[in-house]
């Protein structure tokens, strides 16, 4: 199957950034993103060249290699296997150029009917184009072992993708026969893909009123991080009246998402639900189980510990969910102008290494990022790799908080990753995503510890570290409830449809649990699972961002202990893009995941940040 890298690594539901509306137009021009680095516009001639020799190309691939890769293979002097990936590999990023121009259009403004049919006859001319190219893969699994191994040997330009095929090869026992692969991929644009773009125009189109306006998703979550407890209730309500009247249709977008992929798995012949994600991911399913289990386990330790001490610096018994981010009375008001957040983000960058922060600064000086809030713009963030011949593109919706500091920073790490893993080239410069995120939430921790060790007052510090520790919450605890819950929709989805109701309890099973009892969830909050994009458009990505989580964490300790050469050995992991194995990445750092203590080193910093912040509690004023 051809790789097109489609989706951004999206992490705005996780932490959403902080403002109120009227923090939603901070007074400095903030950038814009310049597109014209892929195409110079929808009637661009270069646009129009690259479908045509996109589509011309994909037949003449097919024409002279399908069939023919057996015979390649068996005639390894020939070079041919390596002409065919250098091919294949050209094809990939000729038309992920078009697919990354498209989708960061749309993302731009989604209730735009112009871009809107412009992102729908993009997908459909490459759905087409790559259905010529599906045999590629399949036919090279279906090659012996012994052929490839000999391949590797006479074929220096097969040799070249060894990491490619290694990993393709992994795919193997899950694949099928080629007509069945070409019907599953042309299906699939009048099936999943086009009701992840139902759920993204529903979402962007809601409007939520709140105090007499009516505001877009991304405002009215900012709400519920106001410091007035009567605003947070009012947005928290007028998300649930929102949620509930659209529920119906996106009960029926989960129930059919999680039937078509029920319906794949089955025919594929994945045991587990959750197989699929761990095999896309190359990460077993043991070590996932072992991540979920040690969180859960540390929920009384991590969150519910936290949230009760929370509450009560909140002068409350209980907090109400809309009180969950809640700001402390410590946390400064003052809006962060934007040359403030990058001064703070690439001063934290370069000092841990200064070309961390010179390829941060690019994404400034050439207009890699978007930043502004606009009508009809996706909510969240995320930064997306594009193709290698090009860059990276960055997009936020900032608003002048500390945690839209902290987004920034995040998506730079991953932007900072994907510049460093261009090098591999477009068929191996992909990572999965379970280190895709170690990156992100590296930069973040840098910024956190350098704005930490630039305050002295001591309200504001605990303001940052309890920011911080909600943060991780957020990323771990948060988004392992998370994976807990799809398990749990898509098991019972096997016996049946799940009603709106029936996906509330359990959504409300699963917050309970991860959140404790200093947490109230009052009614309306069981419709909220129906905002989070992940459970659309990737099943089971969210524990990604606990294993990225809880490997920073171990991998900062490391750093906090090493000699020099820390930084270069970073580097090395950063280039290698997708060319290895999680278990040769953190080899030369001492880590395996594999390891049942491993999680738990990861989870402990968050409890030390908890005990820090109980130790201030107990300081006399």
């Amino acid at each position: 199957m051809l790789h097109i890298n489609k989706h951004p690594l999206n992490r705005g539901f996780a932490a959403p950034s902080t403002s109120s509306a009227a923090a939603a137009a901070p007074a400095e021009q903030l950038p814009e993103w310049n597109l014209a680095d892929l195409y110079s516009g929808i009637d661009a001639p270069e646009l129009a060249r690259d479908f045509k020799q996109g589509a011309e190309d994909a037949a003449a691939f097919e024409h002279r290699w399908k069939g023919k890769l057996l015979d390649a293979a068996k005639n390894p002097t020939s070079g041919d296997l390596g002409q065919a990936l250098r091919d294949f590999e050209a094809l990939e990023e000729l038309l992920g150029r078009i697919a990354s121009y498209a989708g960061l259009l749309y993302t731009g403004d989604t209730s735009d009917p112009v871009r809107a049919k412009f992102y729908g006859d993009v997908q459909e001319k490459l759905t087409d184009a790559s259905a010529k190219l599906l045999f590629f893969t399949l036919e090279l699994n279906e090659i012996d072992d012994a052929l490839i191994d000999a391949a590797f040997e006479a074929d220096p330009g097969f040799a070249y993708y060894r990491p490619w095929v290694v990993d393709l090869r992994k795919d193997k026992p899950y694949q099928l026969e080629n007509r069945v692969e070409q019907l599953f991929h042309e299906k699939s644009i009048t099936g999943r893909a086009a009701f992840n773009r139902l759920f993204d125009e529903t979402m962007t189109s809601l409007r939520f009123e709140v105090g007499g306006e009516k505001l877009a998703l991304e405002l009215t979550l900012n709400r519920l991080q106001d410091p007035d407890g009567e605003v947070r209730r009012e947005a928290a309500e007028a998300l649930a009246k929102t949620f509930q009247e659209n529920i119906r249709l996106f009960t029926l977008i989960t129930n059919t998402l999680a039937k078509d992929k029920e319906i794949s798995d089955r025919w594929r012949g994945f045991e587990d639900i959750a197989d699929s994600r761990h095999l896309a991911n190359r990460v077993e399913r043991e070590v996932v189980d072992a991540l979920a289990a040690a969180v859960k386990s540390a929920y009384p330790r991590l969150s519910h510990r936290y949230y009760a001490m929370k509450a009560k610096w909140l002068g409350m018994e209980q907090m109400n969910h809309w009180d969950r981010n809640a700001p402390l009375p410590e946390t400064p008001n003052a809006t962060i102008s934007w040359p403030e957040a990058r001064e703070t983000v690439l001063s934290a960058y370069g000092k841990f290494d200064p070309r961390m922060s010179e390829i941060a600064q690019r994404f400034f000086d050439e207009n890699w990022i978007d930043a502004p809030v606009r009508p009809g713009k996706s909510p969240g963030a995320f930064a997306h790799p594009t193709v290698p011949s090009a860059h990276p593109y960055v997009m936020l919706n900032y608003q002048g908080k500390p945690r839209d500091v902290m987004t920034l920073a995040h998506e730079l790490g991953h932007g900072v990753h994907q510049v460093l893993a261009a090098s591999q080239g477009a068929l191996m410069a992909s990572t999965p995503l379970t280190l895709a995120e170690t990156a992100s939430v590296f930069g973040e921790m840098l910024t956190f510890r350098s704005m930490l060790d630039r305050t002295s007052d001591k309200r504001e510090r605990k303001a940052m570290l309890a920011q911080k520790v909600e943060d991780m919450i957020n990323t771990v605890v948060r988004q392992i409830a998370f994976y807990e819950f799809e398990r749990l929709v898509h098991s019972e989805r096997r016996e049946g449809e799940l009603t709106s109701e029936r996906i509330g309890e359990l959504w409300l099973q699963v917050q309970a649990e991860s959140l404790g009892p200093a947490i109230a969830l009052r009614e309306g909050y069981e419709t909220f699972w129906t905002y989070i994009p992940h459970f659309i458009h990737s099943p089971f990505y969210v524990y990604a961002y606990a294993f990225g989580d809880c490997l920073v964490n171990s991998l900062f300790a490391v750093y906090m202990q090493a000699d020099q050469g820390f930084q270069d050995r970073y580097f090395d992991m950063l280039k290698a893009g997708g060319t290895k194995h999680h278990s040769e990445l953190l080899a030369p750092f001492g880590l395996d995941a594999s390891d049942p203590e491993f999680w738990g080193r990861g989870l402990s910093m968050i409890e030390g940040l908890i005990d820090e912040l109980e130790a201030m509690d107990q300081q006399p004023a």
